[in-house]
């Protein structure tokens, strides 16, 4: 159950944008939003998701709240899922390639 709850906070585009930004070091909102190009509102709602997902912490330095990962090992998680995807994107276009090749050789007879 836990694994499912965690993987579908993952299922969010903008959420893995945030999380490989943190990646790179503990930021604020107002710079994750510049960064991503995103507002400010809408950072703090996948921020508010990350952290009840226990993903990430956030850390008052006076006025400003900065977010780190909770786990860097969270990011070795996705690593391993690109890789997957990029394999499987591979074998797909090597299957297409090969349909393609397939249909012009019928095009030709």
């Amino acid at each position: 159950m836990l694994q499912a709850e965690v993987l579908r906070t993952l299922a969010s585009p903008r959420r893995l944008e945030i999380l490989h930004r943190l990646e790179q070091g503990p930021c604020e909102v107002r710079r994750l939003a510049e960064d991503l190009g995103a507002s400010q509102p809408n950072i703090s709602q996948h921020l508010a998701v990350l952290r009840a997902a226990g993903l990430v912490d956030a850390e008052r330095d006076g006025r400003e709240v900065r977010y780190s990962l909770t786990d860097a090992d969270v990011m070795v998680a996705c690593s391993i899922m690109r890789g997957v995807l990029q394999r499987r994107l591979t074998r797909l276009g090597r299957l297409s390639h090969l349909d393609q090749t397939r249909t012009e050789l019928v095009e030709i007879q």
